[in-house]
């Protein structure tokens, strides 16, 4: 924000360079999977309507899904290689999802749980080359990885060291935390969310056709062969996948962003069907892997360009909606001239996020809630909530354009009210659509002396 101002692009610029670098770790899975089959989870998870749309999403799932990704990859690597870049990339991985977000406890566990199964799996289908190798690094190199992430977590928890109280949230967001996940708090969905979200669903009378993650689902029927593959890194993959599908199926409060934290595994186990196949049958599997991709680039460009704050859209969940472009006039000026900065704002409304944040360098802006109104009510902008519209109305003086504006669903429409003597260059020969009566009210009638 500093250095790139307070603009919409400059929210979104870290969590696209953090989805570019979920792809480009994707990509590192290379030595443990192939080179065919990481090309091909890299390339699915690069046009997914999903890690898209949340890759740009002002929402820290993203981290999660980075780090998480990073602590398979150096687990993988550990046991194929053993070298001292897989203990950083898992330690790092590992720092990282518990600093992001307190569902790691779901990934780490099922990762835990996974490496049992996978023994299992292992007894029952034999894979050539599973011996774990030998390790390359030395306890030092374990303590200095363990260093550096336990004081990345403490660093960060107590505010950069000025609020050490802050290194309880280690523990207490747990709390909180599965109070949320089983009351679900407006959130709450039925087990089989995540399969409607990746297949097509018309549950809401045709307009609700998902069909979000045709390629993730593929692979997730994939893993009914996972005795099949004999590469023993898909194997875990397939069965951690499994595992946190369950897991966050569990769960009652389910929100759509979170495909992205559990559902990358799949995508390998959908590339590695070419691993399943005989030759001759290998160029079917190629076409049909192209098409589900296909599929899932034109649902992507449809979602991300098109729809990306339908109310009908699964996945445009409490999305700003575009109404918001309808403060660009107050924007322009301010960019035009740093006076207008100081414009009086009012807005009377609960929870009007992101304005906040747009509306950070406006130093007269009032944020009023709870029945709480400025004295004065006329400003040269309010933005007051649908049911107190005739309150502040009958208390107005001034002259103001109005416009109906809706910030996200599940949320109560606005009404936005500009000052006719501020904002005129923008609705040129257009009156004023609201002139306040106050001023004008007649005064009482005297009574006739007697």
């Amino acid at each position: 924000e500093c250095l790139f101002g307070r603009n919409l692009w400059a929210l979104r610029l870290p969590v696209v360079l953090v989805s570019i670098g979920c792809v480009w770790v994707i990509l590192k899975f290379e030595p443990l999977v192939g080179r065919n089959v990481s090309r091909i989870a890299a390339l699915a998870m690069a046009i997914s309507p999903g890690f898209v749309f949340y890759g740009r999403y002002a929402i820290h799932e993203v981290w999660l899904q980075l780090f998480s990704t990073m602590f398979i990859l150096g687990l993988l690597g550990l046991w194929k290689f053993g070298r001292l870049n897989y203990l950083w990339c898992a330690g790092m991985g590992l720092a990282g999802m518990i600093l992001t977000k307190e569902t790691y406890a779901i990934h780490l566990a099922c990762a835990i749980l996974a490496i049992p199964t996978l023994a299992v799996s292992y007894a029952l289908s034999r894979v050539p080359d599973a011996k774990p190798a030998k390790q390359t690094w030395t306890w030092i190199d374990l303590a200095m990885v363990l260093g550096v992430g336990a004081a990345a977590i403490i660093f960060f928890y107590s505010g950069t060291f000025f609020n050490w109280d802050g290194l309880k949230g280690l523990y207490l967001a747990f709390k909180a935390w599965t109070e949320t996940g089983e009351a679900g708090h407006g959130h709450e969905k039925a087990w089989d969310y995540w399969f409607k979200m990746m297949g097509p669903s018309w549950e809401t009378g045709g307009e609700n056709f998902t069909a979000y993650e045709l390629p993730m689902l593929a692979g997730l029927i994939l893993c009914l062969f996972c005795q099949k593959f004999k590469n023993l890194s898909i194997r875990y993959l397939a069965i951690y996948g499994v595992g946190s599908l369950v897991a966050y199926s569990y769960v009652k409060y389910k929100t759509p962003w979170c495909i992205i934290s559990f559902g990358w595994p799949f995508l390998f186990v959908l590339g590695a069907w070419v691993l399943l196949v005989r030759p001759k049958s290998l160029r079917k599997v190629y076409v049909t892997i192209g098409v589900l991709l296909c599929l899932s680039l034109v649902r992507s460009v449809w979602l991300n360009y098109f729809r990306c704050s339908s109310p009908t859209e699964p996945y445009a969940y409490v999305q700003t909606y575009n109404d918001i472009f309808k403060l660009k006039p107050l924007l322009t000026l301010a960019k035009r001239d740093p006076a207008y900065y100081h414009l009086t704002g009012h807005l009377i409304r609960s929870s009007v996020y992101p304005l906040p944040w747009t509306l950070g360098d406006f130093d007269r802006v009032g944020y009023y809630e709870g029945g709480n109104m400025p004295a004065n009510l006329d400003g040269d902008f309010l933005l007051v909530q649908q049911d107190k519209i005739k309150d502040v109305e009958s208390k107005l003086k001034g002259s103001y354009y109005t416009e109906t504006l809706t910030l996200r669903n599940y949320q109560d429409p606005s009404k936005l009210f500009l000052s006719a003597k501020v904002f005129k260059e923008f609705f040129p020969g257009k009156a004023p659509d609201f002139v306040g009566t106050a001023q004008n009210q007649p005064a009482p009638t005297p009574t006739p002396a007697r």
